[in-house]
């Protein structure tokens, strides 16, 4: 089985069906094992209506009692080592589906990290979700077909070679009987893999749509939006319900199929092999032959319709890991060399400059607008910016992350220790520590916690409040200690009283770095070097707070509009 730190190796991602026969060839000796345990298990379960036969036949009908004694020794010698074969095909099949399945999640995970913030753009959190929830597991139960599939089929062939021994035409049956099976269950199978396609696409989007219920709902609570969101949610559901039902109806009439058509079908066989004995064609023990191999055959054929069910999901399942494996990261083209020291930053497309080592403060009237200038700032999508001169996109992306850091408000928090929360990749030395959480005005949030600073934090720190979260990102962001550091609302959730706090101390943390916040709150503005004013996307006005306040009506409207809510929270 896969090891948890080894390279799961580059997948073949050309469709479902090469990523399904990909991950049976990346553990050969145990698909191969798995192949033949099954088969000598099945096999050695046809071996016993023979050595019964013989039991019948050359003892119990001559009278002969050391012969019967002895085939049911034998009897009995095989059914024990085929009870031990059984429990090392269903061991080693286990460990063919785990190896699989790791192998997925680690090429899924590790390819998230290779997208980073191309990941959203490209798929939603409901897809990425539904992948690793119910897709990876799906397409590794596939996999079964490796061990009692090709079990199946030999012990197929060996049971029509017995019968061939015994009558032809009882052979002619067993072999066309299976063919015509499939032709029954075809396209049965085939109109589930497409309405299993579907349910997993409507499954994505209402994941999505849990997530955004979840992370917004006191927002749309607010703006009473609750209940548009609640009808929509509801409907997207009850469709969700419905194509379930669908899947449910298709997935119910094969495997009811699997199971009923075999035994229809072997029942027809047993009714002719009686027919010849009564015809002193065939044996008793001939009979009693016929009889086993129709009892063993029952699993096989069933398996082969649940063989074709089960590839059919996993088919489907593999073609959206393949999908999501198929994304590229965003390519690195920079060759230019990146500015040796501070520099201006400059986007043209809004007429935004930033000088370096100054605290800049983006006020727009659409926070979209601030935040797409962020983004192409520091690099997150097409951009025109220049950075000392140098377009952005020309640089190695690797030197853009390495001195620019774009800090959300709504950025993942991981689960972990609160001290390795923040610290992320890199160990934080304790002073370092210590001010970042000074700076972020989060000294409650510690004390607030059992361990301090050793505390588990949950995954997206849904341990903690809102504005505890969003001071938590903050000291991440100052703990970086970043030569331009771009902050989206980093006080948006807060108090008055800290949001004050904050804005002061992350002057005096940042001073003489690049530092360009997104806010609308004058108690931001009022400690910004500049502050830009947008509309439409563009600059319209710039200069300190209070200057703009008396200038720019657009400007004192908008801030004034903050300032009323600020009061309002504050008397709250």
């Amino acid at each position: 089985m896969i090891d948890a730190y080894e390279d799961p190796g580059t997948p073949d991602t050309r469709g479902g069906w090469h990523y399904l026969w990909w991950l049976v060839l990346r553990q050969p000796v145990r698909s191969l094992a798995g192949a033949l345990l099954g088969s000598t298990w099945m096999v050695l379960m046809a071996a016993q209506p023979y050595m019964m036969a013989r039991a019948v036949d050359d003892g119990l009908v001559p009278g002969r009692l050391d012969v019967l004694g002895w085939w049911t020794a034998v009897m009995f010698g095989v059914g024990a080592l085929n009870a031990w074969l059984s429990i090392m095909r269903h061991r080693t099949m286990t460990r063919v589906r785990m190896d699989a399945n790791f192998r997925t999640v680690k090429l899924v995970v590790g390819h998230a990290t290779r997208l980073g913030a191309v990941l959203p753009r490209r798929a939603g959190a409901g897809e990425v979700v539904t992948i690793g929830v119910g897709d990876v597991a799906t397409l590794a139960q596939a996999l079964t077909v490796v061990g009692p599939g090709v079990g199946s089929i030999v012990v197929y062939i060996v049971v029509a070679g017995l019968l061939l021994a015994i009558s032809a035409p009882l052979a002619a049956v067993v072999l066309l009987g299976v063919p015509v099976i499939a032709l029954l269950t075809g396209p049965l199978t085939l109109r589930l893999q497409g309405a299993e396609s579907e349910y997993r696409e409507r499954q994505g989007v209402l994941a999505a749509r849990i997530g955004d219920l979840a992370g917004g709902l006191r927002v749309l609570n607010g703006l009473g939006g609750k209940g548009l969101f609640s009808d929509a949610f509801r409907k997207d559901s009850q469709r969700l319900r419905a194509q379930g039902y669908r899947v449910g109806a298709v997935a119910s009439w094969v495997q009811a199929l699997g199971v009923g058509l075999p035994t229809l079908f072997l029942a027809v066989v047993t009714w002719l092999a009686a027919r010849l004995a009564a015809e002193k064609s065939i044996s008793v023990g001939e009979l009693v032959a016929v009889y086993g191999y129709v009892a063993v055959l029952i699993g096989p054929v069933a398996f082969f319709v649940q063989m074709a069910y089960e590839l059919n999901r996993g088919v489907v399942a593999a073609r959206r890991v393949v999908r999501l494996l198929r994304l590229e990261p965003e390519p690195d083209t920079g060759t230019l060399a990146a500015p040796d020291g501070p520099a201006e930053l400059c986007d043209p497309a809004s007429g935004v400059r930033v000088a370096p080592g100054r605290l800049v403060a983006l006020a727009a009237v659409r926070p979209a607008e601030a935040a797409a200038v962020v983004d192409r700032l520091g690099r997150y999508g097409p951009t025109e910016a220049t950075w000392g001169g140098v377009r952005l996109d020309a640089v190695p992306l690797a030197d853009v992350r390495a001195r620019i850091l774009v800090a959300d408000n709504e950025a993942d928090l991981f689960a972990g220790p609160l001290r390795e929360v923040v610290a992320a990749e890199h160990p934080a030395e304790e002073a370092a520590l210590r001010r970042a959480v000074y700076a972020a005005a989060a000294e409650d949030v510690v004390r607030g916690l059992p361990d301090g600073l050793d505390s588990a934090v949950t995954g997206q720190g849904r341990s903690l409040s809102g504005g505890q979260r969003q001071r938590v990102r903050l000291v991440r962001a100052l703990l970086a200690d970043p030569e331009v550091l771009l902050a989206v609302e980093p006080t948006s959730a807060l108090d008055a009283h800290t949001e004050s706090t904050v804005a002061e101390r992350l002057r005096e943390a940042r001073e003489g770095r690049t530092t360009v916040v997104v806010s609308t709150s004058p108690l931001v503005l009022d400690r910004a070097d500049t502050v830009l004013f947008l509309t439409d996307g563009k600059v319209t006005a710039s200069g300190p707070h209070r200057r703009l306040l008396v200038e720019e009506p657009g400007y004192r409207a908008l801030v004034a509009r903050d300032a009323d809510d600020t009061a309002e929270e504050a008397v709250r």
